[in-house]
């Protein structure tokens, strides 16, 4: 089989488990609204009223799983990426100690911060590029990822910088979504399971969404309570099986600035846009703001400036970071 048609294969399959995901929430609307809301529910308020919260949760999931998948996870700036000759300087070299000298000379005018355990800046030789500070290569997605976390199936996607606020927002409210449905049908799942009704039509439904909702529920459970913890401790999924190294060594709380500092770093100063599916992140990605270094006063990271609103994620990218570094 031909390269480019192994390709398209691997690409089909990666979106089975979006594909899977959408299955089972289109199957869970039918048993929840018409099975269980619609024929077996008989308070007509309790109708309505289950209905009416529902749907606002559906949106908001549905909304933050989309955002999730489909948001670009981000590029290194082009700066960051070595020349034809600089690459060519670098492969020359055979010794360690002076590959590692060549790598800091490329990285001292930029806003890095991390190292390798023998010093070096950190370059990802698949991209040919000085990888920033947080920064992974995704063999998945084939390019370096700004503050990878990690690559989920599940949104054929990979997390990171972007688009980490909409993944820990699509667990949020994935979590509430089951366990409304769960908590809602108990009364009716034990009616059914205890041989308390005739509706056979919808017996099926309303017990196996129960089942499933209860089974996601729990998974969702410990999983989003991590990345919260993640969010408050500002670490990756990434950074906590392997603690950052800075010049000064490992430090598994190099970028913590504090739980509530942390958590606006990557929902925002604006409680509005919180539980929204709406990029309100602080910073480009590229540059990032530790325990050593002073933060202004006048705001967590001052004028640095959102560069997904600015809608220049392709433009200069110097501006940025002349921003980042202009308060360290």
């Amino acid at each position: 089989m031909a390269p480019a048609a192994v390709r398209v294969c691997c690409a089909c399959v990666r979106w089975f488990p979006v594909v899977f995901i959408t299955a089972v929430v289109v199957w869970s609307y039918y048993a929840y609204v018409v099975a269980l809301c619609v024929y077996t529910v008989p308070s007509i308020a309790e109708k309505v009223l289950y209905l009416l919260i529902y749907h606002p949760i559906l949106v908001l999931f549905l909304w933050a799983y989309a955002k999730t998948i489909f948001t670009d996870v981000g590029s290194v700036p082009r700066s960051f990426y070595l020349t034809v000759q600089e690459i060519n300087r670098l492969e020359r070299e055979r010794g360690e100690e002076a590959q590692k000298n060549i790598l800091l000379e490329l990285a001292k005018d930029k806003p890095i911060l991390n190292r390798t355990h023998a010093g070096s800046a950190r370059y990802c030789e698949k991209c040919k590029c000085i990888k920033p500070d947080r920064a992974h290569h995704c063999s998945v997605c084939g390019q370096c990822v700004l503050k990878m976390d990690h690559h989920c199936p599940w949104v054929n996607n990979c997390v990171g910088f972007t688009n980490y606020k909409y993944f820990v927002l699509f667990l949020g409210y994935g979590l509430l979504y089951c366990l409304f449905i769960a908590f809602t049908s108990l009364k009716y799942f034990i009616e059914f399971w205890t041989g308390g009704s005739s509706k056979e039509a919808v017996k099926f439904h309303v017990l196996f969404v129960f089942f499933v909702a209860m089974m996601f529920g729990i998974s969702l459970i410990s999983l989003f309570g991590y990345h919260i913890y993640l969010t408050c401790s500002n670490r990756s999924t990434l950074e906590s099986f392997r603690s950052p190294i800075f010049q000064t060594g490992s430090d598994k709380n190099g970028f913590s600035l504090g739980k509530l500092n942390n958590f606006k770093e990557v929902f925002g100063e604006r409680k509005l846009f919180w539980f929204l599916p709406i990029f309100s992140s602080f910073g480009d990605g590229i540059a990032y703001p530790t325990r050593t270094v002073d933060i202004p006063s006048d705001g967590l990271l001052g004028d640095r400036q959102r560069w997904m609103e600015e809608g220049d994620a392709d433009g200069d990218y110097n501006s940025h970071f002349n921003k980042a570094v202009s308060y360290r």
